[in-house]
């Protein structure tokens, strides 16, 4: 018995998608730094960080361009507190702590950048070769990195800065010579994790050589690493360059840095007080700010803490 059904188009409906929804949704794609971003801007702390780092940096770029007085310059105006003509005080030479504090911020913010750069470049190098390399070679790398961090940084430091003379090079140097340690280690930790992966044998393969598995696949894919760690090695660098300079082994004055005025002011702490408040609270908010920077990134590269 045979049945002749005619069943009508009107009695089905579509399930799924159109294509003109398709486009919509392909559109609203986002890459995965963007999905950084948009995790990075919902912390509140880490974009409080990142403007309290903007107005730090603003104001060391502009405030000693357009002081009307310099930082080196004697106002005539001896150990007086703040006011109006001079925000933030002035010392016991009568310069002006505001337009000062703005220069500290300068070289505190070269030479902890700098340290960090060095520290960048050498510890991914020397950890992308020895996670990749592996083996003996990795094994005699690491023990290297062990001698070095087994001896005390601050010590190492503290030594090489009495032998150099007093300047921005010597404490960039002296703040990089074991500072990349750490570095090379993370990056060769991702390195040794990402060198298994197939895409990474695959292209091992196809005759890619060491230099473009670590240029092309290891190190864009340990970015994120590497953006974390830098991040947080700039506030340890400007603490570090703060106490040594504090201790006296620093900048040369008459130039000065958040850790020199800070060691002058602490010579008049109860006379004049201000002379030491405002570098140290300078010091502490930049610090602050870094951490919170550098807690939101990692947070926001993590995917399981990201959502």
């Amino acid at each position: 018995m045979e049945n002749n059904l005619n069943i009508s188009k009107d009695a089905f409906r579509v399930v799924g998608g159109r294509e003109h929804e398709t486009d919509v949704l392909s559109d609203k794609t986002i890459s995965f730094w963007g999905q950084v971003w948009n995790a990075f801007v919902r912390n509140k702390l880490a974009v409080t960080g990142m403007i309290l780092l903007a107005i730090v940096i603003l104001m060391a770029i502009f405030v000693p361009i357009f002081s009307p007085y310099d930082y080196a310059e004697q106002t005539g105006a001896y150990n007086v507190g703040p006011s109006a003509q001079h925000w933030f005080g002035t010392d016991n030479l009568s310069r002006d702590v505001f337009v000062r504090s703005w220069v500290g911020a300068r070289i505190s913010l070269i030479i902890a950048v700098s340290a960090a750069v060095i520290n960048l470049v050498i510890g991914v190098t020397y950890g992308a070769i020895s996670g990749l390399v592996g083996g003996r070679v990795d094994n005699i790398m690491m023990r290297i990195c062990d001698i070095l961090s087994s001896i005390p940084e601050l010590l190492v430091m503290i030594l090489l800065l009495v032998v150099l003379p007093q300047g921005l090079l010597p404490m960039i140097v002296a703040l990089s010579l074991t500072g990349w340690i750490r570095m090379a280690r993370i990056v060769r930790a991702e390195v040794m994790t990402l060198k298994n992966q197939e895409y990474v044998l695959a292209s091992r393969t196809m005759g890619a050589g060491s230099g473009h598995l670590i240029t092309k696949h290891l190190l864009p894919n340990a970015m994120g690493s590497i953006i974390v760690t830098m991040t947080l090695q700039i506030p340890s660098a400007i603490f570090n360059e703060s106490f040594l300079s504090y201790v006296g082994l620093g900048i040369a004055p008459p130039l000065a840095s958040w850790g020199t005025m800070a060691s002058e002011g602490s010579e008049a702490i109860l006379t004049a007080p201000w002379r030491l408040i405002f570098p140290a609270i300078l010091i502490s908010v930049t610090i602050f700010a870094f951490n919170a920077v550098g807690d939101g990134l990692r947070d926001a590269l993590d995917p399981k803490l990201r959502g």
